[in-house]
């Protein structure tokens, strides 16, 4: 069973009193640069420092008059600090505030997914190296093509959930800027030496060019990356389902004591974390696309893209930390069924060789258009008949007379298709 750990719930970066702690941060970080650059007095950033703070509720009742958020915020604020208050805010527009505090919150989210991506590879690894030598069937098109190892495609899902993790840190730094530059980027009123500062105090870097807002390519960037992760996640656990279906069952969900399947039918065990995971994939690449719609707006800003952000930032980084964490215990504590994949290996009695046949026959000197259809021809009596391919193979003249019966015995081992397993592993792990 993997172990859990303490950490706070990602929904605690998006609760209102979070938000406004955030928005706050900005102000006074705003207000210490200004003080440093003499704009404002020291005193006054003493007493902002000290009383500085809101009530969330204050301020829904004050936006209930106003329908202005950051005014009624700002209110709220200068209650607490007295005359001071007049230096808050000061040159300053509301998306200076809303964009370089959104940008703190997405970077902390993002932080926070970076480091279940870490739990979810590191129980990859695990299981990947447990099964690195766990022959089973590989598919295409849902049929039986040649033997893979289940180690081979949980090495496949680790190597793409590590691109995953190197995007998302790309996006997270795409993401992780500020700006206080103003109504429409300009500084009329507030200094670039400003902006600087406050973002190296919030640990973000100064927006090179701005409007009145961050530009949200940098969003649509944040939360794309997200949907293809949704997307690899997805992917992982559909192939579970596959491969828990009755007539597979090579490995299935791990079914806890006491847990039920069905209302109707004592006997089910259902893949409901996978089935989870691949609907909840389908919410945030909506997400996605809703950012993308949110790169284009009017002139150096409208708030059409306002309304999106409230919804799809926290509910894609709350789904996301919810669906990796998912994901790790279920991969974590997968069942697996070695016997089984050997059972349906054999199913196709000994079809997977068939292109060590045809290459074998090429390389003798047969044509491979005239190879293909000697090979062929045998292997469709299989699947008519159900009769051993190798059987087959040896009794008909024309192959066995180029082969020899000693290179057809040859052909059929199955360490042919793993030779090359350790190196694979050594590509995607490291030696």
């Amino acid at each position: 069973m993997i172990k859990r750990y303490t950490r706070k719930p990602m929904g605690d970066i998006w609760t209102e009193e979070n938000k406004y702690r955030t928005w706050l941060k900005v102000e006074i970080a705003a207000c210490q640069a200004m003080a440093e650059a003499g704009k404002i007095p020291r005193s006054a950033l003493d007493v902002i420092r000290a009383k500085a703070d809101f009530s969330v509720d204050r301020i829904d009742a004050i936006e209930a008059e106003t329908r202005h958020d950051v005014i009624a915020f700002l209110t709220s604020v200068a209650e607490f600090v007295g005359p001071d208050s007049r230096y808050i805010h000061l040159g300053l527009t509301s998306s200076d505030v809303l964009d370089t505090s959104m940008a703190c919150l997405l970077k902390h989210a993002g932080e926070m997914i970076l480091e279940d991506c870490d739990r979810l590879l590191s129980a990859i690894k695990t299981r990947a190296f447990e099964h690195k030598e766990t022959v089973m069937i590989g598919r295409s098109h849902g049929i039986h093509a040649e033997p893979i190892t289940f180690g081979l495609k949980l090495a496949v899902w680790y190597d793409e959930m590590r691109r995953n993790r190197t995007r998302m840190e790309r996006a997270v730094e795409t993401i992780s800027v500020g700006k206080i530059s103003g109504a429409v980027g300009t500084f009329a009123n507030i200094s670039p030496q400003v902006e600087a500062r406050v973002c190296q105090i919030l640990d973000l870097k100064p927006a090179p060019a701005s409007t009145q807002i961050i530009q949200r390519d940098r969003y649509a960037e944040y939360f794309t990356t997200l949907a293809i992760m949704a997307s690899s996640i997805e992917k992982m656990a559909i192939e579970i389902r596959h491969l828990q279906r009755t007539e597979v069952l090579e490995a299935e969900e791990y079914f806890s004591s006491g847990q039920k399947g069905s209302s109707s039918m004592p006997h089910k065990r259902n893949p409901i974390g996978s089935e989870n995971l691949c609907g909840l994939a389908r919410v945030i690449r909506a997400n996605a696309l809703a950012s993308l719609e949110n790169v284009p707006l009017w002139h150096e800003r409208d708030i059409s893209h306002s309304s999106v952000e409230r919804v799809i930032a926290p509910d894609s980084t709350i789904l996301m930390d919810y669906m990796l964490n998912r994901l790790t215990g279920l991969i974590a504590n997968l069942l697996v069924y070695p016997e089984r994949m050997k059972e349906n290996l054999n199913r196709m009695k000994g079809l997977v060789f068939s292109q060590q046949i045809l290459l074998s026959l090429a390389e003798a000197g047969i044509s491979r258009e005239d190879a293909y259809q000697l090979v062929q021809f045998q292997a469709m009596k299989v699947w008519r008949e159900n009769v051993d391919f190798q059987s087959l193979i040896q009794s008909d003249a024309r192959i066995s007379e180029v082969l020899g019966q000693e290179k057809i015995k040859e052909i059929f081992d199955l360490n042919y298709h793993l030779k090359y397993i350790n190196d694979i592993f050594d590509r995607v792990f490291g030696s």
